[in-house]
This record gives C-alpha cells, structure tokens and sequence, in this order.
C-alpha cells in the first residue's frame, strides 16, 4: 500500500497501519488528534512532516526518512522499536522514550528530554541539543555526534561514545560501564558517582570533575580549566599536559606532565592514590 500527498489531522488517522510507504504526507490541522500512526507495523514513511502529538506509539519496523517534526509534535516516539531513522529533523519535548532498538543518523534534534529509559540505541552523525539526554538508557552506540545540553547521560549503563563533541554540565551522573574515545568533553562535575567510566584520548574541560567515581580510567588524555579532580575516586589516569589540581584522590595512580596543586587535606575518607609527574 503507497499513500501519498495527504493531510490527516483526525485522531488515530491511521491506526495499525501495516506493510504501507507514506509519503509527501502532513500531519496537521484544525482537528488536532493525537496518534496519528499508533500500532503501525512495518512502515516507510518519507518526506511527511509532522505537527501533532504522540504520532509513533508503540511502532514495530518503521523507516522514518526525510521527515520533520515541528515543536508541537511532542512526545513523538514512544514504545517503539526496530526503527530507521536518517536525513530528519526532529524537534518537540520528549521525542524518544522508552524505545528499543532505534537507529539514527545524519538527523538534526532538538528535544528536552530526549532518549529517556531506551535500549539499543545507535547514533551516527547526529546534532542533539536536549537536557536530561538517554536518562536511565543502555545499551548505546553514539559515533561522531555532536550534542549540546545539560545533565547528560545520567543512570546510563553499557554505553560507547566516538569522535564526538559533547557541550554539557554534570554528564555521566551514576553511569556504568561507559567508555568515551577521540572525543572533546567539556562538563562541570563530570562523572560524579559513576562506576567504571573510561576516557580514551579525550579532551576533558571543566571544574571539579571525576569525583567519587569507582574504577575510574583515563588514558592518553587532556584536562583543561580542572581544578579540583579526582576528589574520592579510584583512578587510573594517564594525562598528557596539565592538571590544574587534585584533591584527596582515594586510591590508583595518576601521571601527568604538570599539576599546578596537590591537595591533602580534610579527607573524610581514607587516601591512598599515587600521584606523579613526568
């Protein structure tokens, strides 16, 4: 089935779509409904734009190609799973949500609280300026993307992180298992509380970051503006340049070429990392 160059606006206006292309379509208009393309299966849907709410609920096999959401089509995809997504632009509050296996690339995004409680996403080539993005998520692939926000990648587990730029505050909050590679980072109080966070060749910018971490790893890194780091955390932790200081570290090693302060003091827990410069 090939639909084409139609505008719905009623609700549900095509409920359990199955084994159907849909194209040069809008959504939108005077009647405003909700679920436009709830419970469809298997769907390619090109060039369409949409305006109205919740348009992709609980949606099995789609290919959302060349399209658009405008910031009125909030909370665009949820429950959804098995999905393609490329060339898009989406925007609008709560866009992906509790998601499985999605895959986006070359899409532009402007969504709060974007990605939140999904399994296996991957990303490729994206733009993504959200607060709170992939809270409570696992299970993620993000390669070359560029992201801008606040909170980032909190109660995130299993996640791999390449060749990107991430422009945040406070990032990584209680993570497990994330490993980020050839990326430029810059966060306040990055890392705090997670569990086995491994930075390779990255570029790190930002006050107090790296604390209270557990099995902490840095290899072949920067650090800039990074006073303050590695406060109670267990670390590893090469650096090539300058740190601008570290505090109570608890446990582990930590070489670099320059650290402009090194503070003992205070401790509420015991200390016992070595600390060396080259």
């Amino acid at each position: 089935m090939k639909i084409q160059n139609m505008t719905y606006d009623e609700e549900r206006a095509l409920y359990n779509l199955q084994d159907a292309t849909v194209m040069d379509c809008r959504f939108e208009g005077p009647a405003d409904g909700e679920s436009a393309l709830k419970e469809a299966r298997n769907v390619k849907i090109r060039n369409c734009k949409f305006s109205l709410r919740y348009p992709l609920w609980h949606t099995s096999g789609f290919t959302l190609d060349s399209c658009e959401m405008t910031d009125t089509c909030r909370a665009a995809l949820w429950y959804a799973e098995g999905g393609n997504i490329s060339g898009s632009k989406l925007d609008g509050i709560k866009c992906l949500r509790e998601c499985r296996d999605v895959t986006l690339a070359n899409t532009e995004v402007t969504s709060e609280e974007f990605g939140w409680k999904c399994r296996g996403i991957q990303v490729a080539d994206c733009d993504i300026t959200s607060q709170y993005i992939f809270l409570d998520s696992c299970d993620l692939q993000l390669d070359r993307l560029q992201m801008q926000g606040k909170y980032s990648f909190q109660y995130t587990e299993n996640v791999t992180i390449t060749d990107s730029r991430l422009d945040t505050k406070d990032a990584f909050w209680h993570a497990k298992n994330v490993t980020v590679k050839n990326s430029w980072v810059k966060g306040e109080y990055l890392g705090w509380y997670s569990d086995g966070l491994t930075l390779i060749g990255c570029h790190i910018i930002g006050t107090q970051p790296l604390c209270y971490c557990k099995n902490l790893t840095l290899i072949d890194c920067t650090m800039e503006d990074t006073d303050l780091s590695f406060e109670y955390s267990q670390v590893e932790a090469t650096v090539t340049g300058h740190i601008d200081s570290v505090k109570n570290p608890a446990s582990g090693h930590i070489l670099a070429d320059s650290i402009g302060q090194v503070i003992l003091e205070d401790a509420v827990m015991e200390t016992n990392c070595h600390i060396a410069v080259r």
